[in-house]
């Protein structure tokens, strides 16, 4: 402890807490640590927003934020003032309480939802080490500390972010399920940190390393910081070392970990942000609008103010009036503030509050559509964004990513081409056409986890076994067999892994080249043997080159134990010896030793309680290999050929006690019949990508079968011999930047490729990508001993460092992955998903422009545009590939030219029908640079479509942002995966696709589907309706409040401006807050201006929404002229019908009071486009609702209107024939203009445009049917396709 103590001492660690984080056990002597240590945050959450205290307070404080409850509070305020006030003070403060009310209530019900869920949380149990003690306590989560070390047992859920010091496992291996934090149900592993102890029991009091790491982030696939032991020996900590909150531990007894971040301050509360609140195009403009009515309600008070002022001036010594030294002026000015409190409801307080019921309300059937269902994964659409599901039926720009949104993301393996030879794999491709054609495809859709009755039972089981495995990315590895149908149909599928993905049928010529290897024949000349070596590297480096975990399939949650193995295993000096004895990689087809078949080894992989032993050698004479990993598209590198090396030595090789093989082959003999009778033990791969699963399927279909994985070794059958060892010195995860991944093991025996070899791979490349396949390439290095420790120094600095670690182990592997030698490389398919071709059609027809940003190569980028009808046969294709910005500016003005050309020799109608524009990565790079972007954006706007090749997350995000913010567009971004989720957010609505990549992209969206075809609907019926819907009901509100208030200021010319009204207050108050606001709110939510299923023949009725035709400037102040003309017609009717007469003020109110409310009420059901029992029972509710409340007010109300006394008014004037004659003649003459004018809209539009734009639009899409017949319809794009090339060249000019 000196030694830290000298390091920290003084002050040091105060100023090392600015920057990281310094964590040591709790027990600690060191003071100043000590202080720090209890500065963190400890581990119990609180998620509410109040406290039994704070809540009135701060919620009134959170409401005050709004303009509009400021208004109202100050109108109510100034109701107050005697000298102003229009009506009784208590009265006038009844809507803005209300409305605050609910507001309130309704916040204070979600806090005690999150209060209870906190009170579950903080409440779990877990065990902490406590010294006093010498032995594990149990703990609330919220009493656990930084510092702390905690022991987990399986299944349990991880209270805090934790470093692993401790596993039960061997290996030091640690298995968890995310599901909790991102989605993710397939297993990930995690390392206990290198250097530590691994024996059977930990023991904390000897733990006294200290951790530097950094400050809490919420970066979850980050984690930098080192552990110094006490010799002084840093160690790098890195993402696989840390244990995150809310995770599961699923494969270990027993881990033990000390907590470095607690509570709040964990990766996963710091991205628990809860649903997302944006602004809508609709909100933004209800905002202008709430401005337009405020100058209105100013101007009316103005003209009120000045008209009192000119009344009194006109008046002499009244006698109805008490005499005041009031000057005329100042009367005028107080006139102005009362006409602000009568007049106030023009400003309209509920809306707001209608608003925020009515898109609760969409949601929910939004939610609850059935045709937006899934039920293979058993979801429908998740709303997590509240307030945009208008922006929905808006949408003007379309981004899409490609893989697992437009595709399956289920790879399939289809051919390759190794040592420059191509295998087409015919008989894999037909078999495959024929299981899709007898119509097992769907068998796929019914994911279950097959599990077998153990005979020897666990001490740790899963609790997720009882999940369904749609949700499980597991992986079935079937046995040895190339029967397709067989393999189908008895295959047990998982998430990458459906029936097709593992029935990969090996190409006949590659098969028999691999059989040599145990051939007992003649051996075949050198140059064959030198290709039979590259063919064995090339699988090897499929097998090896993965982070695929392997389970048992009768625990699928469990990995399996490594190596529980009853046959000796094979090490690489083994092959080298037989490589330089026959001068091929040969191996015997028998072996003494060897007796047992790769089935019944795998099924006694997984027998409990037996153990094996790994001496590694670690010899410095042994040249390394480095694999390139196949799991990520990639371009073709710049290869350079290698000189053949000498021959290399595997370095470690398993061994087992001699009577422990005695007792293995009495075992195996006692079991033989018990083995014999069950079917052969399955095993499972768990994946994290689909490219992985499927590269290791076509590996096994081939001989090279992936039997285990630790961190220090891979376990693989080799074609013609027993298991193989394989030590695995590091793991260079995959890199966006870099585009590969990369493992590094002791070499085999390899010979270098000629530059014809790879010339030859270049050209099968091209023809794959043409193909619209996945191209991935398989590559190795071979490094000599110095070379490779003079790479591991400068790696392990760059892994023990906190600033610039992304970038020291980026600039690491770029080192190490040069001048590669190429194995071969695969080509995989990834099938359209189904109706993708019919929903892109869709929206084109919508008017709404797709663009599609992938990182795939152009050729399969515009291949699988052709196949989902992106691209069309008539369309002029536009190629920019520029290698510097200035060539990039030439070309973009020569595009232009072009399509200026193609439009002036009149081939469209249109600038943007028939052209599309694809574009690299790299000249992406220099359109977005502030210079280009207007070229950029004006040439885009000319074409109907364009295709992103080759570009990064940080380019999406930047491209939509561009367009989102020039072109002023609404933008809508779709993708699935963690590399879509900044061009997700940057979009005004971000929809994620609950697909194989986990669940980054939904829980950063808006919106989440299931499927692409879902989107559809969802922006073509939903988006409609939403929009329409509210912007319906939004004019409607700013109607019937104007309309109102007009009555009320049309009396002022009556009464000398005096603020006085002809209707009560109670009435006043309550008419737009309770008699007419719950009719809006249905209407709201239930209209329906068209059918969902005209929506979906006629997509060009989305344009409306687009082009803002039901909320325009114009059809706001047709509505606000409209109300002007009701009200005049509501007054003056009752007006003129009782002068004369000796009614009182309230009397004559009587009647307006009752036609507003008819006209208002028959005005949204001349409005309504869907009239439904709900409709009705609401509006004869609310007329209902408003008499019943006038006649017990007339009946009951004595002095609860004072100064006046309203009692019996109602009850007389409804007991006279007039005011029923004046009632219906008002509400017939103020609705008959806008009853006439829709009628004669609804009459030419469902005779004229209606059948019209029907029979036009099946015309036009029966015309493109026939002119589309020689475009790739099959979802499958794929190499047995071989007019494809052909049909591509043919569809359209390639300007390039």
């Amino acid at each position: 402890m000196p030694s830290l103590t000298q390091d920290h001492g003084g002050g040091m660690a105060k100023d090392l807490a600015k920057n990281r984080r310094v964590v040591m056990p709790s027990w600690t002597e060191h003071e100043e640590i000590k202080e720090l240590q209890k500065s963190y945050s400890r581990n119990k959450v609180r998620t509410t927003k109040y406290t039994f205290l704070s809540f009135i307070p701060k919620n009134l404080f959170e409401q005050l934020h709004r303009f509009a409850n400021l208004y109202f509070i100050f109108l109510a305020a100034l109701n107050f003032v005697p000298i102003v006030n229009a009506f009784q003070p208590e009265i006038s403060i009844i809507p803005i309480v209300f409305v605050m009310s609910i507001t309130a209530v309704k916040d204070l019900w979600e806090d005690q939802r999150r209060r209870k869920s906190d009170q579950k949380v903080n409440n779990r149990l877990c065990d902490v080490y406590d010294r006093k003690q010498k032995r594990y306590v149990e703990r609330r989560w919220a009493e656990v500390c930084v510092g702390d070390l905690v022991r987990l047992c399986c299944n349990e859920i991880i209270p805090a972010d934790m470093v692993l010091l401790h596993s039960s496992d061997p290996n030091g291996v640690c298995h968890i399920e995310t599901a909790n934090l991102d989605g993710e149900t397939n297993l990930k592993q995690r390392q206990v940190v290198r250097d530590l102890p691994q024996g059977s029991e930990f023991v904390p009091e000897n733990y006294s390393s200290h951790i530097e790491c950094e400050n809490p982030n919420n970066d979850l696939r980050r984690f930098r910081g080192f552990m110094e032991h006490p010799g002084k020996v840093r160690v790098g900590l890195h993402s696989e070392n840390l244990l995150l909150r809310s995770c599961t531990v699923r494969n270990t007894e027993t881990v033990i970990g000390i907590v470095v971040y607690a509570g709040h301050e964990t990766k996963a509360m710091q991205n628990n942000s809860g649903p997302r609140y944006k602004r809508s195009k609709l909100e933004r403009r209800l905002n202008m609008d709430v401005l337009w009515c405020v100058i209105l309600l100013l101007l009316m008070c103005l003209i009120a103010a000045v008209g009192h002022g000119f009344w009194l001036s006109g008046l002499q010594n009244p006698i109805y009036m008490i005499p005041d030294d009031t000057h005329p002026a100042l009367a005028a000015f107080y006139m102005f503030w009362t006409m602000i409190i009568v007049l106030q409801v023009l400003i309209p307080i509920s809306l707001y509050v209608s608003i925020e019921i009515v898109k609760l309300g969409q949601i929910y059937f939004i939610q609850n559509d059935l045709d937006l269902y899934n039920p293979v994964l058993d979801t429908g659409v998740q709303c997590r964004a509240l307030n945009i599901t208008e922006d929905l039926g808006q949408i003007q720009f379309l981004f899409s990513d490609k893989t697992g949104t437009l595709t399956e993301n289920r790879m399939l393996f289809r051919r390759c081409t190794v040592a420059g030879t191509e295998y087409p794999h015919h008989e894999n491709a037909i078999s495959l056409e024929q299981y899709e054609d007898q119509g097992c495809g769907d068998a796929d859709h019914s994911l279950t986890l097959r599990s077998r009755t153990s005979r020897k039972s666990l001490s740790c089981k899963s609790l997720s076994c009882n999940r369904s495995s749609v949700s499980l990315n597991t992986l079935t590895a079937e046995s040895d067999t190339h029967s397709v149908h067989d393999t189908l149909r008895r295959h047990t599928p998982g998430a990458f892994s459906g029936t097709m993905e593992c029935a990969v049928v090996p190409d006949p010529q590659l098969q028999a080249k691999l059989n040599t290897l145990s051939s007992a024949m003649r051996s075949p000349p050198r140059q064959q043997a030198a290709e039979i070596s590259h063919i064995l590297d090339f699988f090897l480096a499929l097998t090896v080159c993965n982070t695929v975990v392997v389970s048992s399939p009768t625990q699928p949650r469990h990995v399996v134990q490594m190596p529980v193995v009853r046959t000796p295993l094979r090490s690489l000096e083994e092959m080298k010896a037989m490589f330089q004895k026959l001068s091929l990689p040969r191996f015997p087809s028998s072996l003494s030793q060897n007796t047992d078949t790769p089935t019944s080894l795998t099924k006694k992989l997984f027998t409990r309680g037996r153990s094996a032993s790994y001496f590694p050698n670690n010899s410095p004479q042994t040249p390394i290999m480095t694999l390139q990993s196949p799991t990520t598209p990639s371009g073709t590198p710049s290869y350079t050929p290698s000189t053949p090396v000498t021959p290399a030595l595997s370095s470690g090789a398993w061994s087992e006690d001699v009577d422990d093989i005695q007792k293995a082959k009495v075992n195996s003999a006692d079991e033989s019949e018990s083995d014999d009778e069950d079917e052969a033990e399955e095993l499972l791969y768990e994946a994290e990508s689909p490219d992985e699963a499927a590269l290791v399927q076509a590996a096994k279909a081939y001989g090279c079968t992936l039997l285990g994985r630790s961190p220090e070794q891979v376990l693989v059958v080799v074609p013609g011999t027993g298991p193989l060892s394989i030590p695995l010195l590091h793991v260079l995860p995959f890199h966006s930047a870099r585009k590969r991944m990369s493992v590094v093991v002791r070499d085999v025996f390899s010979y270098g490729f000629s530059r014809e070899v790879m010339e030859r791979t270049q050209r099968n490349l091209d023809q794959y990508a043409r193909e619209g396949l996945r191209t991935l390439c398989v590559a190795k290095k071979v490094l000599e001993e110095q070379e490779y420790e003079a790479w591991l120094k400068r790696h392990e600095y760059a892994e023990t460092s906190i600033e610039n670690r992304e970038e020291l182990l980026l600039e690491s592997a770029e080192r190490l992955e040069t001048n590669l030698t190429l194995l071969g490389a695969t080509g995989i398919v990834d099938r359209l998903q189904e109706e993708v071709p019919e929903t892109i059609e869709a929206l084109q027809e919508a008017g709404i422009k797709v663009w599609v940003l992938t990182g795939d190569k152009q050729e399969t980028a515009i291949n699988i545009a052709f196949a989902c009808k992106l691209l069309r046969p008539t369309d002029h294709i536009l190629m920019a590939n520029c290698d510097s910005k200035e060539t990039c500016e030439a070309r973009l003005h020569e595009l232009q030219h072009e399509i200026r050309q193609v439009t002036k020799e009149g081939v469209s109608e249109d600038d943007s029908s028939d052209c599309v524009l694809v574009i690299d990565g790299r000249t992406l790079d220099y359109t977005l640079q502030k210079e280009l972007q207007g070229s950029f954006l004006e040439l885009t706007c000319c074409c109907r479509s364009v295709i992103c090749c080759r570009s990064t997350p940080l380019q999406k995000s930047q491209v939509v942002r561009l367009v989102r913010d020039k072109l002023k567009v609404m933008t809508l971004a779709i993708g699935d995966g963690a590399n879509d989720v900044s061009m997700i957010q940057m979009a005004d609505v971000g929809i994620g696709i609950s697909g194989q990549e986990g669940m980054q992209a939904v829980m950063s969206s808006d919106f989440a589907i299931s499927r692409f075809k879902f989107l559809r609907k969802l922006i073509l019926v939903h988006g409609h309706w939403c929009y329409t819907r509210l912007a319906n009901m939004i004019l409607y509100f700013f109607y019937k409040n104007v309309m109102y208030v007009n009555l009320l200021f049309w009396y002022q010319f009556f009464c000398g401006f005096s603020g006085s009204t002809m209707t009560n207050s109670w009435v006043l108050i309550f008419f737009n807050l309770l008699f007419t606001s719950v009719p809006p709110i249905i209407y709201g939510v239930l209209d329906k201006d068209v059918s969902g299923e005209t929506l979906l023949d006629l997509p060009d009725l989305y344009k409306s929404g687009q082009n803002s035709q039901a909320y325009l400037p114009s059809t706001f102040w047709m509505n606000i002229l409209d109300a002007f003309y009701q009200s005049l017609v509501c007054f003056f009717i009752p007006y003129f019908a009782y002068t004369g007469s000796d009614i009182g003020v309230f009397s004559f109110g009587s009647p307006i009071n009752g036609s507003a409310l008819l006209i208002i009420l028959l005005h949204q059901l001349i409005e309504s486009r869907t009239v439904t029992w709900i409709h009705t029972a609401i509006l004869l509710f609310s007329a209902l609702f408003y008499y019943a409340f006038v006649l017990l007010f007339s009946l009951t109300c004595v002095t609860c209107n004072s100064p006046t006394n309203p009692l019996g008014i109602e009850t007389k004037m409804m007991s006279d024939p007039l005011y029923y004659l004046v009632c219906g003649l008002t509400t017939v003459l103020a609705l008959l203009p806008r009853y006439y004018t829709l009628e004669q809209c609804h009459r030419r539009l469902s005779a004229q445009d209606y059948s019209t734009s029907l029979r036009q639009w099946k015309e036009n899409k029966a015309a493109q049917r026939l002119s589309s017949r020689h475009v790739p319809q099959n979802l499958s794009v794929n190499a047995d396709m071989p007019h494809l090339t052909d049909c591509i060249a043919e569809a359209g000019a390639v300007l390039s």
